[in-house]
């Protein structure tokens, strides 16, 4: 770089670690001033302008936008409330990431839980995959705070109508599902009165649910259950509300 007669774009821009395009943007958007020209027009950048885009650097780097940076650079004030404000940012963004990396490595213990919902990691719950699928589909539907009563549930030991559910088939008699019918409107109906918020949305579902997910909900259930469970749901729906379809 030339030390005498001052520098031109592409060289500062070198010297700074970026590029002749990054310095024409910064000119544009008027956190870098517009240097004096020499007689043949050409742009002369002095000490003052290589410090004033290192510091922009230095800030982009840290992650500051570069609508922030002007702030920054105008008052003591202004700067620390803005990176008082990114460190915030940074520091949620790091206990995101290490939230990430523990379901990672129970993940990677445990391959098949990459079907679970965040929450529904821990490979010692009694779920089945078709549980596992619905919680995934769920997460969609529901608001966090059901979810985590669903999580919550879902780490008691299965009960012995979710495993009969699971290994109904197309055979199964009458009595066979009416019973598993009533025992499991007995256990949503019991779920539903201890934890209001997933009574609340059950009525939700129930009532016809959000138009963008509900048939979501609908697909899956025609498409993962067998005719047999299916006529178990519609007749544990039945029990629990019984005025349904009046």
């Amino acid at each position: 770089m030339r030390m005498k007669g001052g520098w031109s774009t592409r060289e500062i821009a070198e010297f700074a670690g970026t590029t002749l395009k990054t310095v024409r943007h910064y000119h544009r958007i008027g956190l870098l001033d517009e240097p004096e020209r020499s007689a043949n027009g050409y742009k002369k950048y002095g000490v003052q302008h290589l410090i004033r885009l290192m510091r922009i650097r230095r800030l982009v780097d840290l992650g500051v936008a570069l609508a922030d940076i002007a702030t920054i650079q105008l008052s003591a004030e202004g700067a620390e409330q803005k990176l008082r404000a990114l460190d915030a940012e940074l520091a949620a963004s790091i206990e995101r990431q290490q939230r990430m990396r523990a379901e990672l490595a129970v993940i990677l213990r445990n391959p098949g839980l990459v079907d679970s919902p965040a929450g529904f990691e821990d490979p010692t719950d009694d779920l089945s995959d078709l549980d596992r699928t619905f919680m995934l589909l769920g997460s969609r539907i529901f608001e966090p705070e059901v979810m985590e009563v669903m999580r919550s549930l879902n780490a008691r030991p299965r009960t012995s109508a979710a495993a009969e559910f699971d290994a109904l088939t197309g055979e199964a008699s009458e009595e066979t599902r009416q019973d598993l019918a009533v025992r499991f409107a007995t256990e949503i109906r019991r779920d539903m009165t201890e934890h209001p918020l997933l009574g609340d949305a059950v009525d939700k579902v129930q009532a016809g649910g959000d138009p963008d997910t509900q048939p979501v909900l609908l697909h899956a259930v025609v498409e993962l259950l067998n005719a047999a469970q299916i006529d178990v749901m519609q007749r544990a729906n039945a029990i629990i509300y019984p005025d349904a379809g009046r």
